[in-house]
């Protein structure tokens, strides 16, 4: 049978951990006066001793840990944030769609007649010629 997930304090923890140290009973019967996994005991156990130096020396300690998950969080509001104004800035005004008739588009149609007019690479003449693209109809015939 799944438990609920439970959260307990530090204060218990270090209890926990300080009975398992005491020696005159083993982690899993500490676990069991206490309704706790054996697994769970025995990571607070190891983690325990890491807090105190006594563990390997890549493993982090219990601080930074703590420091580490905030900075993920940070790091993660961050990039959201930075992913929000990147698409505000990048976003073309509504009244640019097809199906809008404002006064922009009309504007916007001035300066380039058509949508499926497109710009065509054409080869320069010479050094310093100022003919470097032409439009050109969808069918390939210039303007």
């Amino acid at each position: 049978m799944v438990r609920k997930r439970r959260h307990f304090t530090r204060e218990f923890k270090a209890e926990a951990v300080r009975l398992c140290k005491a020696g005159d009973r083993s982690v899993g019967k500490v676990a069991e006066d206490l309704d706790l996994t054996e697994t769970s005991l025995r990571a607070w156990v190891k983690q325990a001793k890491v807090d105190v130096g006594e563990g390997p020396p890549e493993a982090l300690t219990t601080a930074e840990r703590e420091e580490l998950s905030r900075l993920r969080k940070q790091v993660k509001r961050l990039e959201m944030e930075r992913e929000i104004l990147k698409n505000r800035r990048g976003r073309r005004p509504s009244c640019w769609a097809r199906s809008s008739g404002c006064a922009t588009r009309t504007v916007a149609r001035k300066e380039r007649p058509s949508a499926f007019w497109r710009p065509v690479p054409v080869k320069k003449h010479g050094p310093g010629s100022a003919a470097d693209l032409r439009l050109v109809t969808p069918s390939g015939d210039p303007v």
